[in-house]
């Protein structure tokens, strides 16, 4: 099922409401199958609940029911993450996935929507809020540096730890929020974050912590089975023995018990590790014996299989299904030694050889034996976890006491212990062997809850304190000691209290914030916190949902946003270790290329990384003045606002504070706002604090861009420290660039180039938007406040805003330098871009080509109303351009079509062209638009600018001028649409190269679609009306029928009516010009190869009749002589008053057999007479030797070849003929290699071939009514008949008295390709060729046999596309064709298996149909079965259509559908039968 997206703008007050439409289509492997898609998308007016599924309805755009345009869509408009799947047939679930729908976030009094980009976010530690009276104040700081949202973190009583994540009651509003006297409330603080939304234009989030509580949480002691502990996972026994003989080693460590051991409490070096070591494998490890926690008692079990053996017990067969072999079963409860083996395994395994006592004994040994062996195999899996343990544990001690960017605790102690426990212990300390008796007590080990943490490296997506998991035993953990790991279960049944009460947690968030930040995310259970979000999003549909993942694999991140529908995902400018680095992730993390492609409002869904929040450092990781530099806080934010997505901060990053604000030990406040601070003020901080004025520039800045459309992103590394980031304007075409000079590394202990290199930016710098410099001032030294958390005083940012490029202290000098004709450059050089600065220009284009790029606009809108922003209107519009397209279109004629459109290589090359070639790359398919957008079609939705069509548009204008100069040399119609397009080029040639593409494609695409819309006018109403397969198949007509600089047909009478003419090209003198019909393209195309008659009245009903050109279908009927063939019928019975073509003049080039060629018009009789003529010859037989025979008419063919005999059997109806060295049907191949000695020969013809029967039943016999003198009758017509499958059905029964050679069949049920050939085994090959004769003539099989036959040719002869030519069981089949390919093989050389193998697609068209119409005479079951059958072959045909850049289908293909590059790329019965298939449907 492929996914399509619809997008729909309202202008709704100050910004632009996108609406989305989400279509599923079908895929080609399920078209024809009754697929239903479901899904929990709700309908309007009804809520979401998760497992409510429903059913959408297929809509189809034609009125018919066609599978390649049908589709089911949603219009999403509510926000949250969906689910749908599909299914077919029996199977209800046959694939699926998940869709999430962006909230819609609205402020300010007037209710104004703030776009996801829009948002600048600053992170708050509510615990330094102080009083919720404070808070307006100490907020306002956000406001005032142009913030648009807060995020809080919980504002939940916090723990013991003081950690702002570690909740002691997630009901309960923090009682510090309020002054004596006073008690606020959830209402209250609902009350500010309403009014902050509405005064001051901002949004608040806050974080749900899902994943642990407090572990001093007063409802855990009341509700332990809401954590993980001993009872409800008794798999972490073991563990929280180790963890309390490591506590224990705490204690002795502290005392100094193990200082002779060279383990001192003060651990300070490689040694003391090496000691924790050694103590932990010499006292530790060896008195808490963990491996008899996974042991078996060894005597305990071979009592009971003796036992067992002296009771004559048999094994049960039902549960070891006879397999030896033995495993220890783990007790469940892991008590020591409480491990069991299965004793039927035991008995099937270790048999006595008798009862008697001395084989039970030894039998009991061998037991004995297997069973040490399997205790010693878990004794060594323990002690790899002993190991793992030991290094996790110095590995903590080495951070927390070695490091030099650890905490460095200290000596070992109660408060600071060698390792953080495990679990909680709510009792006094007592032995370690005292506590181990605790384990038999399960009151107590209820409350022995294991603490949260996270394990570097681990799938999220996975549990670590499920059973399964070592990470306890094995101490992976990073522990949270504050904190107990909350346990849901699979649902709330597992755990009712424990889901009420987050629920409750849940709607409290929501109904008072805006949006939710998931805490700890990857390590949320996904079911969790899906539910939770669902709670959430039922008291706020609109939530905005944010998260940060630390999963590793952006796989797995999407797992996360699809499931929870998280609006945007945390990144942070921190992970760049150098400024190259942070200009790619902000590349990354949105927006498009400038001078991107416009994209059609309908397109398939691209994948695509989820929607970020891109920081510049995250509130819980370290301060960026301590790893980089005070200076570089400006620019790398600078750098960050520039990012096409939300972005925000930390409070007291632009503070300059530099150190880490820790969310566990931090108690001091935030200062409050005041404009007029001092810098040396703590309390207050203000505009001359920090970068705080920078900052506001920037967020403003930020919050302008995403507004009005900036959605094209370049960066730059202008240097090893300058990063130029680039947003531009797709509309406007203004640019706003900002050069930032980062300084990760301190100015004073780093030196700095000091030659920066001037810049060169493309256009008319308008302003200089802001610069700033981070300076040193004379404020005094940082000094870390007692009460407040202050930041450096000795920086601020000088900066000045909107100013003239003259103003600026920053640039030294700009010169104006021209690129071309078409490219204005203002050359930047630099003067005091020092460490720490930035400077921002708003660029326009130069006003000539702003001008030139509106009017482009202008006259684009009328193609899509995506161009009006930043049109301007022509004042003096060029004669070309003042009559709409459409209007020059419409008077094109399908001829004029082909030209515009289509004409391949060798086609262009007769006029004296040829088709576009890119030096290095490859020549277009195509000279007309389809050439150029085949290929736009792989460049546009992948925006790949750096295409070798891309950078030839941008270096020059050659392709340009061909696509118009092309068509203005033409005459009439088409010369007028090469002047519209001429004068829209002269345009386009006069702006900025780097826009060429995306508005080279612009003109493309209205101009091709443009086309497609009068090309459908022209034709019938069953392609006017038809679904895209079938209008795609239609444009085949127009690919194929064309008129070229040398008329490919004689001329045609002159009394005929209707027939066009021209001028010619060579000679200046009126000649016709009706269009011919190209067989095949490239190969079938051009001078003598072009006009097949076979191929063409073949491609003839469906390329012509069926497209409505029956003008053209007459004149190609009567040049081409077709009324001899079958499709004269389909002539007569689709075009009104068909009949009346028989009293058409025809011109007689050869009147008689030996007369020299006549000039036109010198001889001509009307068409019934030829009829009448051909019919009576070919009755009585004919004989002749071709003209000029020899080498001159074909080069390969024998002698013999050249005579021709063929004639009627007058006692069956068939028709026969030719001979083994001449090709006469269209499955023959003359040999050409001398090598493998089959030059000259073809395969036997000498018979009656099926595909000839077709025209003794179903037209030699009707035609015999035009006129009454000839002497035979209709009754020839039943003779046939009969004589039909007595002929060619092989039943298979040796004793069938119609079969002469029942020695040759090897394939019965099936109908014989041919019926007396000179090589007997010849007619028992199975081929194709019974399909076309089934359509055309079907009265002559019997609708069971048929049937038969069919279902052996669905099984061995149909590929993915073609039918293959020859039985695959054949001895000569050969499914690849080389026609290079010359060597000894006889049935290969030359390409001599053309039709022995490869797989062609026109017969596909007759077997479908055959497939329809007896499946119809069947009855409705099987008539359901094959339309499903129908409908899913014809989609890989679709499938190839749509992706071919040629838009056709193969002539043919090698075995199983792979690529032949012999074929033709399109063919024209290939394009033709398939729409027959599509008409019959």
């Amino acid at each position: 099922v492929n996914l399509f997206k619809h997008v729909r703008t309202h202008v709704n007050d100050r910004f632009k409401l996108r609406r989305f439409e989400l279509q599923f289509r079908l895929g080609p492997s399920l078209q024809g199958r009754r697929v239903m898609v479901h899904t929990n998308y709700p309908l309007e007016g009804q809520q979401f609940i998760r497992n409510n599924f429903r059913v959408l309805v297929w809509n189809y755009p034609t009125g018919r029911e066609d599978d390649s345009d049908k589709f089911c869509s949603l219009d999403l408009k509510i926000a949250g993450s969906y689910q749908y799947y599909f299914g077919y047939g029996d199977t209800e679930r046959s694939g699926g996935g998940y869709f999430v729908v962006d909230p819609v976030l609205r402020v300010g009094a007037d209710n104004h929507i703030l776009p996801l980009d829009c948002i600048t976010i600053q992170t708050y530690l509510s615990k330094c809020l102080g009083h919720l009276d404070d808070w307006p104040d100490r907020l306002g700081v956000a406001k005032e540096s142009g913030y648009t949202m807060i995020h809080f973190t919980p504002l939940q009583t916090l723990g013991e730890s003081r950690s702002c994540y570690s909740l002691a009651d997630q009901l309960s509003f923090n009682p510090e929020f309020s002054p004596v006297g006073q008690s606020y409330s959830w209402a209250d603080v609902g009350a500010l974050v309403e009014k902050l939304k509405k005064e001051w234009n901002m949004l608040c989030i806050t974080d749900v912590v899902y994943n642990h509580t407090a572990a001093n949480s007063v409802w855990i002691r009341e509700h332990p089975e809401c954590g993980y502990n001993l009872v409800n996972s008794p798999h972490l026994r073991p563990a929280w023995v180790l963890d309390r003989a490591v506590w224990h080693l705490t204690t002795r460590v502290a005392e100094g018990r193990y200082k002779d051991k060279g383990l001192p409490a003060d651990i300070t070096n490689e040694s003391h590790l090496n000691a924790i070591r050694s103590v932990l494998w010499q006292d530790v490890y060896p008195q808490i014996k963990l491996w008899e926690f996974f042991q078996v008692k060894v005597e305990d079990a071979v009592e009971q299989f003796r036992i067992l053996l002296r009771n004559g017990t048999k094994p049960d067969h039902s549960k070891t299904g006879g397999k030896k072999g033995l495993k220890i079963i783990q007790d469940p409860q892991y008590r020591r030694y409480g491990n069991t083996v299965d004793m039927d395994s035991a008995l099937e395994t270790f048999v006595p050889h008798s009862s008697s006592p001395q084989h039970i004994e030894e039998c009991c040994g061998w037991l004995r034996q297997k069973l040490n062996e399997l205790n010693d195999e878990q004794h060594h899996i323990i002690h790899q976890h002993q190991e793992q343990a030991a290094n996790c544990i110095v590995g903590n001690v080495v951070y927390e006491r070695l490091a030099d960017h650890g905490p460095k605790l200290g000596p070992v102690n109660r408060k600071n212990p060698l390792v953080t426990r495990y679990f909680t212990y709510p009792y006094q300390d007592m032995t370690l062997e005292q506590e181990m008796q605790l384990l038999d007590q399960p009151d107590k080990t209820c409350h022995f809850l294991a603490h949260n943490g996270w394990v570097m490296g681990d799938d999220p997506l996975r549990n670590f304190a499920e059973p399964g998991s070592n990470v306890y035993l094995r101490r992976e953990l990073i522990c949270w000691g504050d904190s107990v790991k909350l346990r849901y279960g699979s649902g709330p049944e597992d755990c009712p209290y424990l889901w009420a009460h987050m629920q409750k947690y849940t709607e409290i968030t929501a109904k008072y914030f805006h949006g939710v930040r998931l805490d700890n995310c990857h390590s949320t259970p996904l079911h969790v916190a899906e539910a939770m979000l669902d709670a959430a999003r039922a008291v706020r549909p609109n939530l905005y949902v944010i998260a940060e993942l630390f999963t590793g694999s952006e796989l797995i991140d999407n797992v996360f946003v699809n499931r929870l529908g998280i609006s945007s995902l945390i990144r942070e400018a921190m992970s760049a270790g150098d400024s190259h680095e942070e200009g790619r992730l902000v590349y990354r993390y949105g927006g498009e290329p400038v001078g991107a492609f416009v994209q059609p409002s309908l397109r398939p869904l691209m994948p695509s990384i989820a929607h970020a929040m891109f920081l510049d450092v995250t509130h819980d990781n370290e301060c960026p003045i301590q790893l980089r530099s005070a200076l570089d806080s400006l620019p790398s934010s600078a750098i960050v606002s520039m990012a096409c997505c939300a972005t925000g901060s930390t409070r007291g990053y632009d503070e300059l504070v530099p150190h880490q604000i820790s969310v566990v030990k931090e108690e001091r406040f935030y200062p409050k706002w005041n404009p007029s601070a001092p810098p040396t003020s703590t309390g207050e901080v203000g505009f001359q604090t920090g970068i705080i004025a920078g900052k506001r520039a920037l967020n403003n800045l930020h919050q302008e861009l995403a507004a009005q459309g900036f959605i094209q992103v370049y960066v730059d590394q202008v240097d090893a420290d300058i990063v130029a980031v680039t947003r531009h304007c797709p509309s406007t075409h203004q640019s706003v660039v900002a050069v930032c000079r980062t300084a990760f590394w301190n100015p004073k202990t780093h030196q700095y180039n000091t030659n920066v290199p001037p810049m060169f930016i493309p256009g008319k710098i308008e302003e200089v938007v802001l610069e700033a410099r981070t300076v040193e001032r004379s404020a005094g030294k940082y000094k870390k406040d007692d009460n407040y958390i202050n930041g450096m005083p000795e920086y601020t940012v000088e900066i000045k805003e909107h100013i003239s490029l003259e103003e600026s202290t920053v640039v030294k000098k700009a010169g104006v330098t021209s690129k071309g004709r078409s490219e204005f450059v203002q050359e930047i050089t630099f003067q005091k871009l020092t460490p720490g600065s930035i400077i921002a220009f708003r660029v326009s284009l130069d006003p000539k080509a702003q001008t030139l790029v509106g009017v482009l606009r202008y006259y684009l809108s009328q193609f899509s109303p995506k161009y009006r922003r930043g049109s301007v209107a022509d004042e003096n519009p060029p004669e070309a351009l003042q009559k709409p397209l459409a209007q020059l279109m419409s008077k094109l004629t399908l001829a004029d079509l082909n030209v515009l459109l289509f004409r391949c290589d060798a086609e262009e090359q007769e006029d004296g062209g040829g088709c576009y070639s890119i030096p290095g790359w490859e020549t277009f398919k195509y000279a007309g638009l389809q050439g150029l957008m085949s290929v736009f079609a792989d460049i546009r939705p992948n925006n790949d600018l750096g295409h070798p069509v891309c950078s030839n548009l941008r270096q020059g204008d050659w392709l340009i001028d061909f696509v118009s100069n092309r068509l203005i040399h033409k005459e009439g119609p088409l010369a007028q649409v090469g002047e519209w397009l001429g004068a829209m080029f002269n345009y386009l040639k006069h702006i900025p190269r780097y826009l060429v593409p995306c508005y080279f494609d612009a003109i493309l695409v209205s101009t091709y679609t443009t086309a497609l819309d009068a090309t459908y006018k022209l034709m019938s109403s069953f392609v006017q009306n038809g679904s895209s397969f079938v209008r795609h198949l239609a444009l085949g007509s127009v690919q194929m029928c064309g008129v070229g600089r040398f008329p490919a047909l004689p001329p045609l009478s002159m009394k005929l009516e209707d027939v066009p003419y021209r001028i010619s090209p060579i000679t200046g003198q009126k000649e016709q010009c009706c269009v011919s019909l190209a067989a095949g393209l490239p190969h079938f195309s051009s001078g003598i190869f072009r006009c097949w008659g076979r191929d063409t009245f073949i491609a003839l009903r469906g390329l012509m009749l069926l497209t409505g050109r029956h003008t053209e279908a007459r004149c190609v009927f009567v040049l081409k002589k077709l009324f001899l063939s079958p499709w004269f019928n389909d002539y007569a019975t689709h075009v009104p008053n068909g009949h009346e073509i028989l009293h058409c003049p025809v011109t007689r080039m050869y009147p008689t057999d030996d007369c020299e060629p006549c000039k036109p018009g010198e001889v001509e009789q009307p068409l019934y007479d030829i009829i009448q003529e051909a019919l009576q010859r070919h009755l009585e037989g004919i004989s002749f030797r071709e003209r000029n025979a020899g080498p001159k008419i074909d080069m390969n063919m024998r002698d013999e070849g050249f005579s021709v005999v063929a004639k009627a059997d007058p006692a069956t109806g068939f028709v026969s003929g030719g001979n083994r060295f001449n090709c006469g049907t269209w499955m023959d191949k003359m040999g050409e290699s001398e090598r493998a000695r089959n030059k000259g020969i073809s395969t036997p013809q000498d018979c009656s071939p099926m595909m000839e029967l077709k025209y003794t039943e179903t037209q030699l016999f009707p035609l015999l009514q035009v006129k009454s003198c000839l002497s035979r009758t209709p009754s020839g017509t039943s003779s046939c008949s009969s004589a039909f499958e007595a002929g060619f059905w092989v039943s298979g029964d040796p004793n069938d008295p119609n079969e002469k050679h029942p020695d040759l069949v090897h394939k019965k049920g099936i109908y014989k390709d041919s019926y007396g050939a000179s090589s007997p085994w010849c007619d028992y090959q199975l081929r194709p060729n019974f399909t076309i004769a089934m359509v055309v003539a079907p009265e002559l099989f019997t609708v069971e046999r048929a049937w038969k036959a069919l279902e052996v040719a669905e099984k061995k002869l149909l590929g993915p596309l073609g039918m293959k030519t020859l039985d695959p069981d054949d001895m000569v089949y050969c499914g690849v064709y080389d026609n290079a390919l010359d060597n000894d093989n006889y049935n290969l050389a030359k390409g001599f298996n053309y039709h022995q193998g490869p797989e062609w697609l026109w017969p596909v068209g007759y077997f479908l149909r055959a497939k329809l119409y007896f499946a119809k005479k069947l009855g409705e079951e099987p008539y359901a079965r094959t339309v499903t059958l129908v409908k899913n072959v014809l989609s890989r045909h679709y499938t190839h259509l749509e992706k071919s850049p040629w838009k056709g289908l193969p002539e043919l293909t090698n075995e199983n559908g792979q690529y032949c590059p012999f074929s033709c790329e399109t063919q024209a019965w290939s394009l033709a039968t398939v729409m027959e298939v599509l008409y019959d449907l």
